[in-house]
């Protein structure tokens, strides 16, 4: 089933281009899909009845309304996702819809109807190879910043010690002690922050010199990522990546993280 925003004669030419010159012998794009719906209105098509037109001359475009429910295989115009529900005898987790806008595709199908849903985010290839590239210099950053926890904590123990030293009479040698052990550790920190400087800001612009990863905002998911995660419950580049899952596949994505999960061990603080 293709459902579409756009009018026929532009629908048409775009799958045509799209579709055609890759399928064998006389078959069209047509042959692929058991009804063609456009100018469907999303994201109301999901949520409200509208009215429903079968297009009766493809040339001319010109349309014949149709009272009920849809009558069977063809092109039409309009209508709501509760008549594609009837006529495929599905409904909610049954169905799965694919489409590449947030909002109008798979935010208020899944919320409206609850049909499951995948977001094609054609970016995703990009920021994949950039991240894949980027590893080596990602897990040194990782590393590091890992050390740099390891230093503040030792400097957060060595003025608090160092706190209760001077406040205790008369001094004592300690203090000093103490005032050269923060020293060393602030210096030891200012060498290790510029060594991951760099490290930071290639992390920061990969994909886009502007505004870096898609899918990343420094060490959190971006504004984009939450809203994948809230509205598909698969995203991949290409439908194409489908080609070789059964129809009966069940996918599962892995387990999520959150803060207070243990951290590797290279990550922990003393």
């Amino acid at each position: 089933m293709f459902i579409s925003n756009a009018e026929w004669s532009y629908s048409r030419d775009v799958m045509a281009w799209s579709f055609d010159q890759y399928l064998p012998g006389k078959m069209t794009w047509r042959d692929l899909f058991e009804l063609v719906i456009l100018q469907a209105r999303k994201p109301v098509f999901f949520a409200h009845p509208l009215p429903l037109f079968s297009v009766v001359d493809e040339d001319r475009g010109l349309l014949e309304p149709v009272p009920g429910p849809i009558p069977g295989p063809g092109l039409y115009v309009g209508g709501d996702a509760m008549r594609v529900e009837n006529y495929l005898g599905l409904s909610g987790a049954e169905i799965l819809y694919v489409g590449d806008h947030v909002f109008a595709d798979v935010r208020v199908s899944k919320a409206e109807l609850r049909w499951r849903t995948g977001l094609i985010l054609r970016e995703l290839e990009a920021e994949i190879t950039e991240l894949e590239t980027f590893k080596a210099q990602q897990d040194r950053l990782t590393d590091m910043m890992a050390e740099k926890v390891r230093l503040e904590h030792s400097i957060s123990l060595a003025r608090l010690d160092l706190q209760r030293h001077r406040c205790s009479s008369p001094p004592r040698k300690r203090s000093r002690e103490l005032e050269k052990s923060v020293s060393s550790l602030r210096e030891q920190l200012l060498a290790l922050d510029e060594q991951i400087a760099p490290l930071a800001r290639s992390a920061s612009s990969l994909v886009n010199s502007r505004w870096g990863p898609l899918l990343r905002s420094g060490n959190d998911k971006s504004h984009l990522a939450h809203q994948v995660e809230r509205s598909a419950d698969i995203y991949t580049s290409r439908v194409s990546n489908f080609r070789l899952a059964s129809p009966y596949a069940v996918l599962r994505s892995s387990r999520g993280s959150m803060p207070h999960d243990p951290s590797p061990p290279h990550a922990a603080v003393p």
